[in-house]
């Protein structure tokens, strides 16, 4: 694996309008990433300048991340359309990436077809990390099939269960991730930058996407004729488990349609919320930042 060495990062330009993700990533003063990765025998220093990152389109960003690393990089794809755009060019540009997706085993039937479909146009698997059965099957007999909708707690488990432990195995070994996130989608995202280092997980975060707008993604997704969920057409704009996402009406942001119930307006799995390092883990880690 690797270990970072050092990372600087800059405030945004003042006054600059907090709706434009995009201004603000390019606004942003040069932060960099570097890390210490495996390369043959031995270990290279690799830096990742975002300054640099934020000049290239989103399929070259992942390029970049591939020449740059030596080691598995995991694209966990959820199949909305970010992903499904951010899978278009991997298999197009034949960028050595892993796709996996991760089956909660509560997703709607159209998301399985999807999936499907997209195996068939690109001619390659999605391989499918399932959640522990033994867990799960605690879980259930302890909170109910439909326990999730009793109280945050119970459908922060679920989501543990289901997709956060899944994503740690999906990961396991990795040296960089790649998610479909956008900065504009909500405050959380925002926070996640182009790039990162997951220090609880010990690798690069990727989020190729970032300073993308929902319209500017729906265009290239348009103009590649890439598969898309048909929910979409019936006002899904997040698509997650079936039992967790509604449609949304016209004006409310993207991810209302999730967890809709909860009264603080939760709008996150758990998935893309930072994580703290094992004690140990933080100490090495930030040793070898020096």
């Amino acid at each position: 694996m690797f270990e970072p060495t050092s990372s600087s990062a800059s405030s945004d330009a003042s006054g600059e309008a907090e709706g434009n993700a995009k201004a603000k990533a390019k606004a942003k003063a040069k932060a960099q990433v570097s890390v210490v990765v495996p390369f043959g025998g031995g270990a290279t220093r690799t830096q990742l300048p975002e300054d640099e990152l934020a000049r290239l389109a989103p399929a070259e960003r992942m390029a970049l991340l591939r020449r740059s690393l030596d080691g598995p990089i995991v694209f966990t794809h959820g199949f909305g359309i970010e992903g499904q755009l951010l899978l278009h060019w991997i298999a197009e540009r034949n960028i050595d990436i892993d796709v996996v997706a991760l089956d909660t085993g509560r997703l709607f039937p159209e998301t399985y077809e999807l999936w499907e479909c997209t195996e068939r146009r690109y001619g390659r698997r999605v391989r499918a990390i399932y959640p522990q059965h033994r867990e799960l099957e605690r879980m259930v007999a302890e909170q109910g099939i439909n326990g999730f909708y009793e109280s945050k707690e119970a459908r922060m488990r679920c989501c543990d269960v289901r997709k956060t432990r899944p994503l740690d195995l999906a990961l396991k070994g990795a040296s960089a991730w790649i998610a479909g996130l956008r900065g504009d989608q909500n405050a959380n995202r925002r926070k996640g930058g182009l790039v990162s280092f997951e220090a609880a997980r010990g690798l690069i975060k990727l989020n190729p996407l970032y300073d993308w707008t929902r319209e500017a993604v729906l265009a290239e997704v348009k103009a590649h004729d890439v598969p898309i969920n048909s929910l979409h057409a019936k006002g899904y704009a997040s698509i997650g488990c079936a039992p967790c996402t509604r449609a949304i009406a016209p004006g409310e942001p993207e991810r209302n349609g999730r967890w809709w119930w909860e009264q603080n307006g939760s709008s996150e799995c758990g998935l893309h919320l930072p994580r703290k390092a094992a004690p140990a883990r933080a100490e090495a880690l930030q040793a070898g930042c020096g």
